[in-house]
Order: structure tokens, then sequence, then C-alpha cells
């Protein structure tokens, strides 16, 4: 088995009086959930090769997205304490002084889930359905009216461009391009999950899974597995390395080790496989982002339908790669007011959790909730920022409004 798995880094901050009382039945009690912050998962990259592949202008060596590179210098210290300046980072597109659109495809994959009995005997079919038109018609992927953009635009490419504002020409775009693909199903084991009820007992408002399990039915562990999610969906041609890929999956969060420790509502990483003689050999990189759909009201800070999707696609449009050859996309150690200490260009993580980390928007029939984000300007300790109209946050400016003191590692 030629699998690559490394030390997730997951950062949960729970409240004191939450913990979950949890049945035989696995069910567990709706008013602990209320106070529990959804968070992002860290996942290092995973696969079957460390080679390398070519791109036009960003990561030499792979056969991947189309990526760009850059750098800024800011007073910092890198991972292990030592004083750096000399910053790299690398973002999904063309570079915004060369104008154009560039489009990415974006194979939608629904994730049914099934909860087993202890028997291996299904015991709850949770169906992915009802959410897959609305992601599709959502501001992820449909155009809306941004400060950013003199025509109306979808909500990354908003985001990139306020964040690129000093560079960028006008017709500069990075656009979405949704398809849905295959339905994939995934099975979860007893005594590898819990569930909070609907109002009338059924199931299931929300579904809680282990992460370990999670990854176990996600990822393949040759390059012609088919019996997990990427796997199946790689060898169909359902995701190719050009594409950033969404595995969306109804009313789900991750737990790591117990329920108590929980939510995951999302994370972006890649699968990488040998290449072969159709692309010279060199290594595949398929991008991929797990997002659950939340219900409205299970989480505090607004969370809600697409927070997780929005926060996901933003943070893989500026690290793609998740900062995994140790260089780009590694800034100064910074602090935010959520808590969260890190070192990385993970644009939604320094805003998750705040009273007003959503900006609603109302399109086709419904209200969304994607996540304010962070800007590359705060990461560079800029100021003052270059960004459209100076700011560090988009689309709402006034999420952040000062940059994160100088850190020593770790914020220690």
């Amino acid at each position: 088995m030629r699998r690559s798995f490394a030390a997730l880094v997951v950062s949960l901050t729970l409240a004191a009086s939450a913990v979950f009382a949890q049945n035989q039945s696995g069910a567990i009690d709706a008013s602990a959930v209320k106070d529990k912050p959804v968070k992002s998962l860290h996942v290092t990259p995973r696969g079957h090769l460390n080679g390398q592949g070519h791109a036009r202008f960003g990561a030499p060596f792979i056969d991947s997205l189309p990526n760009f590179n850059g750098q800024f210098f800011a007073a910092g210290v890198n991972s292990n304490g030592d004083p750096e300046n000399h910053w790299y980072y690398n973002t999904v597109g063309n570079p915004p002084q060369l104008g154009g659109t560039t489009n990415v495809n974006v194979p939608i994959i629904p994730v049914r889930v099934q909860l087993l009995n202890a028997d291996g005997s299904v015991r709850f079919v949770h169906e992915p359905g009802p959410i897959v038109q609305p992601a599709v018609a959502s501001p992820m992927f449909q155009n809306f009216n941004y400060s950013s953009s003199i025509a109306p635009t979808q909500f990354g490419d908003a985001i990139q461009r306020a964040e690129y504002f000093a560079k960028a020409k006008d017709d500069w775009h990075t656009m979405l391009t949704p398809s849905v693909k295959t339905t994939r199903t995934v099975s979860i084991p007893a005594g590898k999950y819990s569930w909070l009820p609907n109002a009338d007992g059924s199931c299931c408002r929300l579904i809680l899974i282990d992460v370990n399990t999670w990854f176990d039915v996600m990822f393949p562990t040759t390059s012609t597995d088919t019996t997990t999610v990427i796997g199946a969906a790689e060898n169909a041609g359902e995701m190719t390395t050009k594409d950033m890929s969404v595995l969306l999956v109804p009313d789900t969060v991750l737990y790591v080790g117990t329920p108590n420790v929980c939510c995951i509502g999302g994370f972006h990483t890649y699968d990488f496989e040998p290449g072969d003689a159709s692309n010279g050999n060199v290594e595949k990189r398929y991008v991929s982002i797990f997002a659950g759909w939340q219900q409205a009201g299970i989480f505090r800070a607004g969370t809600a339908d697409i927070t997780a999707l929005s926060h996901e696609i933003l943070e893989a449009l500026n690290d793609p790669f998740v900062t995994s050859d140790g260089i780009h996309n590694i800034t100064p150690w910074w602090l935010s007011a959520n808590g969260q200490c890190q070192n990385d260009l993970e644009t939604g993580d320094v805003i998750e959790g705040f009273p007003n980390q959503i900006f609603p928007i109302t399109m086709n029939g419904m209200t969304y909730h994607p996540q304010n984000e962070a800007l590359l300007q705060w990461f560079e300790f800029k100021s003052p920022s270059d960004a459209l109209h100076g700011a560090y946050s988009y689309p709402d400016e006034t999420v952040l409004t000062n940059l994160s003191a100088p850190q020593k590692a770790g914020c220690q």
C-alpha cells in the first residue's frame, strides 16, 4: 500500500459547556451542538508518488490546475523560529497583470451517506439530492454584484479581484464552471458516527463522522482503487488534474476521536498520483474540497448552507497545494482575534467563528451564507494595504481592520 499520511494539524475551540449527551442509539443532544464552532481542517496531501510535473507560471513539475507564483517581503520567523524576510505564495489562475479569464472546471460530486448498524446492515441513508441544485445556483458559481468588479461575477473571483486590485487588469477573472457528476456512496460503520435527529425524530439534521474513517472512504489506497469516492471519480474521469473538485455532503461534519472534539465542516487538499505517457510521466495532482452543507440554526456565528463551501473554495484558490513544498504559502506567524495561531495563507481560518464572519447574499430565491475572507495583504503584514479600498478582508471590509501583532513561532 503506497499512501502518504502526515500529522493533522487541527485547532478546535470548544465551548466549556458543550459536551455531547449521546444515547445508545448514537443520537446526540441538540443543545450541545449550538455552542460549537465549525472549523476547517488542515490536511496534508496524500497519494502514491512524490514526483514532479509542469505548470506554466507557477509550481514547476506538476500536472495540475493553472497556477501562478508571487512573493513578498516582511519581517517574521519561519516554522523553526529563525528570522525570515522573504516569502512566496502560489495561487490558482493566471497572473493578474496579464488580464483575461481563466476558467476552472469544478466537478461537484454529491456524496450519499449510509450509516450502518453493528451487523453491517444499513440503518440510515442520507441523500445529497436536495442540496445539489441550491449549491450550483449559489454565489460560488453564479454572478452577483460586488464592488471589486465592473461586471457581475462570482464570489471567489470578486475576492481575488479585491486582493489583486493593485495588479489586476479590468478583464482579469478566475471563474469556476460547475458540473454535477455521479453521486457516490460512503458507508460509515457503527461506532464511527453520531447523529442529531430532526424534530420528528428521523435522521438526520446533522451527522458527525470520525475524521479518520472519513479519510478511509474518501482517499484511494492505490492509483487504481475504485472503492473510495476520490478513487472512483478519478478512474471514471470525473475528477481530473485540471479540476477543482468538490465533494458535497449533506448535513455532515467530522470529529477527532470523540464527538466532543468537533466540528470540522470542511477541508481542501489534493490527491497525488504517478504520471504516465499521456502527461510526460509527471506527478498528477487532483485538487479536492470536502464541504459539508449545514442547516441554519445548528451552529453559531450564522454558519449555514455554503459557509464551509465558500471557506474551502477561497482557501483552495489561494493555497491549492496546501504548503506542501514547505515554501509557498508559508507566511509570517499570525494570531487572529478568534485565537487561531498559524503561519500559512489560509484565508478563511483568520475569520471563522467571528460574529460577523458571514456575508449574506440573496439570489435565485434563497439567502446564502458565504464566509468573508482575509486578503493576502493581511498575511503580508502590509500597511497600508494595496487591496481594494485598503482592505484586509472582503466582501465585508470591516471584518479585519487591524493586522496581527508580530508573532514568534507558535505565537509563544
